[in-house]
């Protein structure tokens, strides 16, 4: 396999709040598959308490309530940078593109209200943070967001995701 090949491909390591590796079912499989073909190199997704959400959204948008999915992009828009292990003479393992942080109290209770399982939230959850990492902003970007993340949520199997929820409320 080329450089090429093997740096331009989307790495996905599931960890708990202390950065210990956790097991979520086919997530990070299922999250390479859908997501687009510039998710190229490596992004962590942290599973965290509600309280811990909460703290991060205090701190880092100055809502003191835990949301259900926070991303912390690890370059601004169009800057690369290299994977935090690459070490000199020997290549990166490509761009980190930053973590996503999960509520896991938050997405629970998000999947019974939308009736569905927690595994499928998460994977709601996981899309919508990859494409902040991306440099997609909902907020901002006169819908372009929503339409990419819809389209990738029908290729991966999705209904709605946080866009239109968001919408409906």
């Amino acid at each position: 396999m080329s450089d090429d090949a093997d740096t331009c491909r989307l790495r996905v390591a599931l960890t708990d709040a202390d950065g210990r590796p956790v097991r979520a079912g086919a997530l990070g499989a299922w999250l390479r598959r859908v997501a687009p073909a510039r998710a190229c190199g490596a992004v962590t997704i942290a599973f965290v308490s509600d309280a811990a959400m909460r703290r991060l959204n205090r701190r880092f948008a100055g809502k003191n309530t835990a949301t259900d999915v926070l991303s912390f992009p690890a370059f601004a828009h169009g800057e690369a940078r290299l994977h935090p292990r690459a070490t000199a003479g020997r290549p990166a393992p490509g761009r980190f593109l930053g973590d996503i942080v999960i509520a896991a109290g938050v997405a629970r209770r998000q999947a019974r209200e939308a009736g569905h399982s927690y595994a499928r939230e998460v994977r709601v959850l996981a899309l919508h943070g990859l494409l902040h990492l991306l440099g997609y902003d909902h907020e901002t970007d006169g819908g372009t967001m929503a339409r990419v993340e819809a389209r990738l949520r029908r290729k991966g199997g999705l209904a709605a995701g946080v866009i239109e929820r968001a919408r409906t409320l």
